[in-house]
This record gives C-alpha cells, sequence and structure tokens, in this order.
C-alpha cells in the first residue's frame, strides 16, 4: 500500500489525538487507503519516522507515499484546502 499514515495510540495530547483523526477522516471520505503505523508500539518506529521525515522531533501525525515524505498535519491541512490532496499525497 501506498499512503502510510505514522500516528500513535497513546498520547496526553488532544491536539495530537484530534490531528491524527482528521488526517484519518479526510482520507476515508477521499476513499485513500493508507496504511496506519502506531509509533507508540516501539522507539524504532518513531525513530524511522523521525528520520524519514527528516526531522529528529517530529511528532504524529506525518504522512507518507511509500517511503517519500509527503509532510505533518499543517501541510496536510493546507493541502486539503487548496483541494491538492492528492498532489499532497503524490498521487497525482
Amino acid at each position: 500500500m501506498g499512503i502510510k499514515l505514522y500516528y500513535t495510540t497513546v498520547t496526553a495530547s488532544r491536539e495530537v489525538k484530534s490531528q491524527q483523526a482528521e488526517v484519518m477522516r479526510i482520507l476515508d471520505s477521499k476513499s485513500i487507503q493508507y496504511e496506519l503505523i502506531d509509533i507508540s508500539a516501539g522507539g524504532s518506529i518513531r525513530d524511522e519516522m523521525r528520520s524519514k521525515s527528516g526531522n529528529p522531533t517530529a511528532a504524529p501525525p506525518q504522512i507518507f507515499n511509500e517511503d517519500q515524505y509527503c509532510g505533518d498535519y499543517e501541510m496536510f491541512s493546507e493541502a486539503v484546502e487548496a483541494d491538492m490532496v492528492k498532489q499532497f499525497l503524490k498521487m497525482a
């Protein structure tokens, strides 16, 4: 599967929970299939997400197309506003 969404099931941050839910809701509404990767399953997965994104402090949600970095929630939100989701996800 192409689109990968790094997220966490363990967070005290309401903002992170809200952002993750919003990304999933929008992807679902556009019938875009994606794979969920839970970084709370282990530190190595979080480190992998940060390494691939090029940001040592990256927090979920982070979005990739295979191993190609697409962006974080803010970038995704901007793409939604501009009706450029498929371009953002490198699907167009």
